[in-house]
């Protein structure tokens, strides 16, 4: 036996004479009189019944320490930690008096969770104990637990006050239990035999996600959401309670919590996000989750299809209204509503005429002051409605927020495995980290599953130039999105949406903003009015700006008064193009030193005629500087016709560049920006002097770009060089240590 084993035997026996000393004794009943009857009014050390102090305490615990150390056998710790280790254990036995629950309770803990109170009780006795000392602590800690609790037990009022602690419980018990059947109807046997049939029907139709708007050959549009949903956040701003260190008491907080936890403590929500932001995806998932579990009864209740019929539907029309093929017992969804067992998800309050809208919000409260107790979520893109315009009915208003990069990633990865392709899923990553406009345009999951539909369909190749994704973007958000969805006919087609979303973004190019005020954007486009016969037609400037705002899903209101681009790209893709239309090709050389002005003059290429892409392209490499010839390079992807004497000027300046020779030569291609990480080669065909130049660049820009960074140093991993292995192990410093460990440095041999 070991030698801890048997001192802790032979202590056990000494615990239940120490702790028959510890408390005071009772007389017999029930102990009602003065309940409850706390540990400090048992134990003999604390309060008025005083006649055994913290001394004898402290020598009780040193008997029962020293008899342990005098056990046949080797000691069961080190005889020079006795004193300090009967000091440690009479501390957690006095503990026993700070303790605020009464015998009952103590014993209903068990004698481990008791033994654990004590030593949060007693922090930092047994602190400085060797690993065997402070064992035979925790042991004999435990032993008196133990016996403490025998005791409890065989005290005379014990068993009197747990039979009444019983009888009060069982009676409580019994009249709530009567309450709630009282509150709550008897389900008829007709329903619960048409919900057995209607929650599997609602979870299969709604188990689905579908990407509006793609004309893809090969890419799905449609698959099972499980599979693909991607968890996103939701954040609020809340009154704070009380102060933090060096806070204001009752400031606004940020709150974030998952989109999927909106209704958790909360009944009523509304919910706002941008267009392709995922709100009607988490109203499905609410449904199939709320069906499965069957806890609750979920409508899911599109207002773009309610509306059709004129009067919006009363409780027993919701599945007619909806074209839900199953016919209910008669009286059936009032039944659901009124036992509160009702999850009503209304989606779409943007996308019913603006006039319809407070008629819609009537409705809603209406059904919300007929049947509390349910569950209600409202969905809207961001300017459909002023903020708090449920906040006085109790709705709590949640905002979805742009996807991260790890949810990127997810979700490419969760794509790739619906779409049963996953040979395409490793490059599109390693894109999405180096090229940042295509990382920019990849928020939300509307555009994420355009990008890899795209990158599918071209057999794991982004377009040559981004223009098709944008125009595919463009189409989609403008057009087909709503007309795919079954909303009524567009107020603006997609020509006249383009033509003054473009002179928005030029005005907002130009003057080097990303903001600009209602009131400048309502002056441009009643200059525009004229010249666009069919948006003429739709009312004054400020009503087709709401327009655009509303159902472009391409600008927001980020603030009371201003506007912007919901993607800082296409505010750059559509200036371009109108500054090409225009003929202004002498605005954008001029702003070619200006890193604000890459995206616009990348795309202005893009847009151009081959003759006016070999007029820009010159004038950029006459200024003879390395940023502007690595520009000019990067704009051939964007050049589908050009003159083959241009390409080849641009190829030879930059050849000089790139891939840079020398450790000097790449220090220099980084001063040229992030722009390079895009253009740096390898390592198939470098030698490899070129391949540790590229390693060096791309490490010196990863304080600028650590995604783009990294996703080239990946490349490099397996490099048999011993100058790149080098720098790629020098320069972790530069990256999270997690996540470069497991990219590159787990992959070194």
């Amino acid at each position: 036996m070991e030698p801890a084993v048997l001192g802790g035997k032979l202590a056990s026996s000494l615990v239940a004479p120490l702790v028959k000393k510890l408390f005071v004794t009772d007389g017999p009943g029930a102990g009602m009189v003065d309940r409850p009857v706390r540990l400090t009014r048992l134990v003999s050390f604390r309060g008025e019944q005083r006649h055994l102090g913290e001394t004898e305490v402290r020598a009780l615990a040193g008997r029962l320490v020293g008899a342990s150390l005098d056990s046949p056998g080797e000691p069961p710790f080190p005889r020079d930690e006795e004193t300090a280790v009967a000091h440690a254990l009479a501390a957690r036995l006095l503990a026993l008096g700070d303790l605020d629950m009464d015998d009952v309770q103590a014993v209903r803990l068990g004698h481990r969770e008791l033994a654990a109170r004590l030593r949060r009780h007693a922090p930092g006795a047994g602190d400085g104990l060797s690993a065997d000392a402070r064992y035979f602590l925790d042991s004999a800690t435990e032993w008196a637990c133990l016996h403490i609790l025998e005791f409890f037990t065989r005290r005379s009022t014990f068993v009197a006050r747990t039979l009444v602690e019983q009888t009060r419980s069982q009676t409580e018990l019994i009249a709530k239990v009567d309450e709630l059947i009282a509150r709550t109807p008897r389900p008829d046997a007709r329903d619960t035999a048409f919900e057995r049939r209607y929650l599997p029907y609602v979870a299969e139709r709604h188990n689905h996600l579908t990407i509006y708007g793609l004309d893809l050959r090969d890419s799905p549009d449609r698959w099972p959401l499980e599979v693909a949903y991607l968890s996103l956040e939701a954040t609020t701003e809340e009154e704070r309670p009380t102060a933090l260190p060096g806070e204001h008491a009752g400031g606004p907080v940020a709150v974030r919590l998952p989109a999927e936890d909106a209704l958790t403590g909360h009944d009523r929500v509304l919910l706002r996000g941008d267009a392709g932001s995922g709100k009607t995806t988490l109203v499905q998932w609410l449904a199939v989750t709320a069906a499965r579990a069957g806890d609750r009864v979920p409508y899911v209740l599109p207002l773009r299809t309610l509306i059709r019929a004129g009067a919006l539907p009363s409780p027993a029309a919701f599945l007619t209204a909806v074209g839900c093929p199953l016919t209910p017992p008669e009286g059936w969804a009032e039944r659901v509503l009124t036992a509160g067992r009702g999850l009503l998800l209304v989606d779409g309050l943007d996308e019913i005429p603006a006039a319809d809208r407070h008629r819609a919000r009537d409705w809603l409260l209406a059904l919300v002051r007929a049947f509390p107790g349910n569950r209600w979520l409202l969905t809207s893109r961001p300017t459909a409605v002023r903020p708090d315009w449920l906040t006085a009915e109790g709705f709590r208003e949640l905002a979805l927020t742009p996807m991260r990069q790890a949810d990127v990633a997810t979700f490419v990865r969760r794509w790739h495995a619906a779409a049963q392709a996953p040979e395409y899923e490793a490059k599109l990553l390693d894109a999405l980290r180096t090229k940042r406009d295509l990382a920019r345009l990849a928020t939300n999951p509307l555009m994420c599953g355009l990008i890899c539909a795209l990158h599918r369909e071209r057999r794991g190749y982004l377009p040559t130039g981004r223009k098709e994704l944008y125009d595919a973007a463009l189409t989609m958000l403008l057009a087909r999105r709503d007309r795919e969805r079954g909303m009524d006919a567009l107020e603006l087609g997609e020509e006249a949406q383009l033509e003054l979303l473009q002179r928005l973004a030029y005005a907002l190019v130009l003057s080097g903003r990303t903001e600009m005020e209602v009131e400048t954007a309502e002056g441009i486009v009643e200059r525009c009015l004229p010249s666009v016969a069919s948006a003429a037609g739709q009312g004054d400037a400020a009503t087709v700006l709401r327009t655009l705002l509303l159902r472009s899903g391409l600008l927001r209101r980020p603030g009371e008064g201003v506007l912007d681009f919901v993607h800082r790209t296409f505010q750059d893709y559509l200036g371009a193009r109108y500054a090409v239309e225009q003929g202004h090709l002498d605005v954008l050389s001029g702003h070619a030193h200006d890193t604000q002005w890459e995206d616009v003059i990348r795309m202005a290429v893009a847009h151009a005629r081959p003759g006016e892409r070999a007029v820009l392209l010159r004038r950029l490499l006459a200024e003879d500087t390395p940023r502007l010839t690595l520009l000019a390079l990067a704009c051939l992807e964007h050049a589908t016709a050009l003159d083959p004497a241009v390409r080849a000027e641009v190829e030879t300046r930059a050849g000089a560049l790139i891939p840079p020779g020398t450790k000097e030569e790449a220090k220099a291609l980084a001063e040229a920006g992030p722009l390079v990480l895009e253009l740096l080669p390898g390592p198939e065909g470098l030698t490899d002097t070129e391949a540790h130049g590229v390693t060096v660049a791309a490490s010196l820009l990863a304080t600028h770009e650590p995604a783009g960074a990294l996703a080239v140093l990946r490349r490099y991993r397996e490099h048999p060089s011993l100058d790149v292995r080098r720098q790629l192990v020098g320069t972790w410093e530069r990256f999270d240590a997690r996540e470069y460990a497991v990219e590159v440095l787990d992959h070194l041999v």
